[in-house]
């Protein structure tokens, strides 16, 4: 699940204010997995995933006598500026938290004695979670402190009815350049825009550019989107949109609006849109069908990531014990995170829950095609990028050369270096040669 926006300022600014422990950081929490779980815990997730946590809660609750798990939907827009207070107050936050990948190594390292390490309930398990999840969501000295929880394995979800209108055959998109072709062509006969995004929040920038294998900083972390991959990629959106064929909306709920609205002929997006179109859009059943990610030269990388996710502890926990249960119990069996894809549509990160029967069945939504397994064969050719602490700093500044090119018609290659810039003032890293 991976439902992007910005930090308001000030939440940004306690973020990453230099207090790393928080005011009035809880003490350390050592989890027990053996400890019978009893009690109440209240968990905070949104949209699809606190569908899946409510309805495992209730079926965690009738195994668990004298157990209560109470899922608050905080709202994506939300979440992000709670946590950051709860953290830095050290307080008001409930026993369990979603956290997304991406966000996850700067609360971390931000608010280090704030969340539990998860070592002691899910360790023993390590081999059996996506392999980058765990590293990303771990702090520097390798203790667990989000537990991987669903995959952002990026395809490119089309309306298969704008596709025949206009006479295009989907498995001829090759490229990116096929594609900016095919929706000139879809606007022209059917009157649609290619894509809808919001370019206030990046327009899908980071996405197009781990396509290429590239974060906004390299492993040395040092800044790079000054690169010929980053212009590639903001050259491409700002040509899209240049040419009609993009609608901006604000924020995910414009985003699922545009969707159920018809308004576009394809989808950039993560296997966790499924969620979304089977929760929002059952009426669309049958306009839909999956295919990869066009490369951007012939024979590329035709995938990406975006986010995924996670539940972490905050050490200011009432019901730590309860809490991990509950966890344990919800990503780390087979059934329980199959079914939050048979259910929500959450692609599991606990790899076991990948050989069950459902990720090779026909879908009756996207008109009988094993999207599924399309998405499995693509996770293993993700590239992997480097995040750091600053990563939220610096994709807020990013955002804002996205908007100056896409929506203003800057030079993609003088907004990028001037991010850079920004960013280096900021975080006091290098950027890159």
């Amino acid at each position: 699940m991976k439902l992007r926006t910005l930090l308001v300022p000030a939440v940004a600014l306690a973020l990453l204010s230099g207090c790393t422990m928080g005011g009035g950081a809880a003490a350390p929490v050592t989890l027990d997995p053996a400890a019978k779980p009893t009690g109440e815990i209240t968990v905070w997730s949104w949209d699809v995933a606190a569908t899946a946590l409510t309805r495992l809660g209730a079926e965690f609750e009738k195994a668990n006598p004298g157990t209560t798990i109470n899922v608050v939907d905080v709202g994506y827009d939300n979440a992000y500026d709670k946590l950051s207070v709860g953290f830095q107050a050290g307080s008001g936050l409930p026993d369990l938290v979603t956290i997304e990948t991406d966000r996850a190594p700067g609360y971390i390292n931000e608010f280090p004695t704030g969340i539990a390490d998860l070592t002691p309930v899910l360790g023993d398990k390590r081999d059996d979670f996506d392999p980058f999840k765990w590293s990303a969501q771990s702090d520097k000295d390798g203790a667990l402190r989000v537990a991987p929880w669903d995959s952002g394995t990026v395809g490119l979800f089309y309306r298969s009815d704008y596709f025949a209108d206009a006479g295009i055959d989907p498995a001829d998109i090759a490229t990116w350049d096929d594609l900016v072709a095919a929706g000139e062509t879809i606007k022209e006969k059917t009157g649609h825009t290619l894509m809808s995004l919001d370019v206030a929040t990046g327009g899908g920038f980071q996405m197009l550019l781990q396509q290429q294998g590239q974060g906004l900083f390299n492993d040395a972390g040092e800044i790079t989107i000054g690169s010929p991959e980053s212009v590639e990629a903001l050259t491409l959106l700002q040509t899209i949109n240049e040419k009609g064929l993009l609608k901006n909306v604000t924020g995910w709920d414009g985003r699922v609006t545009s969707a159920k609205d018809g308004d576009s002929a394809v989808t950039p997006e993560a296997v966790w849109w499924i969620g979304t179109l089977l929760g929002d859009a059952p009426e669309l059943s049958g306009t839909y069908g999956v295919t990869e990610l066009p490369a951007f030269a012939p024979g590329g990388v035709r995938t990406s990531n975006s986010g995924g996710s996670g539940l972490a502890i905050p050490t200011q926990a009432k019901n730590p014990n309860l809490a991990a249960a509950f966890l344990d119990y919800a990503l780390a069996n087979t059934d329980n995170q199959a079914s939050m894809m048979v259910n929500e549509g959450l692609f599991p990160s606990y790899l076991p829950a990948l050989e069950t029967e459902f990720f090779s069945e026909p879908q009756d939504y996207f008109g009988g095609q094993k999207v599924y397994e399309l998405f499995a064969e693509q996770t293993a050719n993700i590239p992997p990028i480097t995040f750091t602490t600053d990563n939220a700093e610096a994709s807020d500044i990013v955002a804002n050369a996205v908007v100056a090119a896409v929506l203003n018609g800057a030079d993609p290659a003088t907004v990028l270096n001037d991010a850079a810039q920004q960013i280096a003032t900021a975080t006091g890293r290098t950027i890159a040669e």
